[in-house]
């Protein structure tokens, strides 16, 4: 089995330190560095990393310069509180280049789409008509060009914003994840046990990344969903951005 991973990618920076009071000048944090500091890849990277976690052979076609587009999380080491998120060179993606890809082949493609302008409508398209077992996690509102996909994967805020463009036939292939409250499809609500969660970075990630696999093993959406949440909610138990 393999799968195609789609989409850009990051480094995601994790840098711990304290802050215990606010500063003189604003009524804003004082962040002192001098924890750790962590790094890894980020966004489709990270769905390719997860998927091979899984022990599934996966490919990744990304932008190349994926390590110099920065995430920059400064955490507080004491409450695991989020401080500031700096991101850096956020418009040096580039656009994919597809005539090369080999789609047909794989099993499956996973289309991590964070909307920064790597993916075209039209490449999701013709991505979906290359391979119809195809899955998209999309920043993007939804429209025609997505009616190839085999399943949608958006969360709750996103599912609100494109509502209103969602037609019967597209709404059947919705994933919605909706945190704590698991994930709905075609009506019919999954639910995740109650856990403590350290960071939800990544987890969407980590969902489609599972689903994807678990998919291909045996066909069955409704089982994909189930091992989805199941590692996602391991995931979120995890500090920083992490593989299942």
């Amino acid at each position: 089995m393999k799968i195609l991973v789609i989409g850009e990618s990051c480094q995601d920076v994790y840098q711990y330190g304290s802050s215990v009071r606010l500063a003189p000048e604003a009524p804003v944090p004082v962040f002192k560095s001098g924890g750790e500091r962590t790094e890894m890849g980020g966004m489709a990277m990270n769905v390719y990393n997860n998927i091979q976690a899984l022990g599934v052979s996966a490919e990744l076609h990304t932008n190349d310069n994926w390590k110099s587009i920065t995430k920059t999380r400064f955490m507080d080491t004491r409450t695991n509180y989020l401080v500031l998120r700096l991101d850096e060179n956020d418009s040096l993606y580039g656009h994919a280049d597809l005539e090369n890809v080999d789609v047909e082949s794989c099993d499956a493609v996973v289309i991590s789409d964070y909307n920064k302008g790597f993916l075209s409508e039209n490449d999701i398209w013709m991505i979906s008509k290359r391979n119809p077992i195809t899955f998209l996690d999309t920043k993007k509102i939804l429209g025609p060009w997505c009616e190839g996909i085999k399943y949608i994967k958006i969360n709750d805020v996103e599912y609100g914003r494109t509502q209103h463009k969602i037609t019967d036939e597209m709404f059947n292939k919705l994933i919605i994840t909706r945190g704590p409250d698991g994930c709905e499809h075609r009506r019919e609500t999954y639910p995740v046990p109650k856990v403590e969660i350290k960071d939800a970075a990544g987890a969407g990630d980590t969902f489609i990344s599972a689903l994807a696999v678990e998919y291909i093993k045996n066909w069955s959406i409704v089982d994909a969903i189930k091992f989805a949440n199941e590692c996602a909610t391991k995931v979120v138990q995890k500090k920083g951005v992490s593989i299942v």
